[in-house]
């Protein structure tokens, strides 16, 4: 069953350190099978608070995704994230 990873950025902190972390980030896409199916494109909230940005990515299942979140590259990469910004970060089942 497909899982979807979804982060939404509340507040941009720091432009430098996304830059580090959007390059650490790419980096630890290899050997990952992942697909991004959105990525920080216009977005309009319709409830709730207010998103700075979206990305949505696509994994073949929860263990996939969880392997590149919890991946040494991505974990490098993540605490330029933490110090660039605030996000809100959402692990759901697809249907499948």
């Amino acid at each position: 069953m497909p899982a979807y990873m979804i982060l939404i950025r509340e507040k941009l902190r720091d432009a430098e350190a996304m830059k580090r972390y959007a390059e650490g980030a790419g980096e630890a896409r290899h050997g990952h099978d992942l697909k991004p199916l959105a990525f920080y494109g216009a977005c309009e909230t319709l409830e709730g608070a207010a998103a700075d940005g979206v990305v949505v990515i696509e994994f073949p299942d929860r263990a996939a995704a969880k392997a590149w979140y919890q991946s040494p590259a991505y974990a490098a990469a993540r605490e330029h994230r933490f110090q660039g910004a605030d996000y809100r970060v959402i692990l759901v089942d697809g249907l499948g």
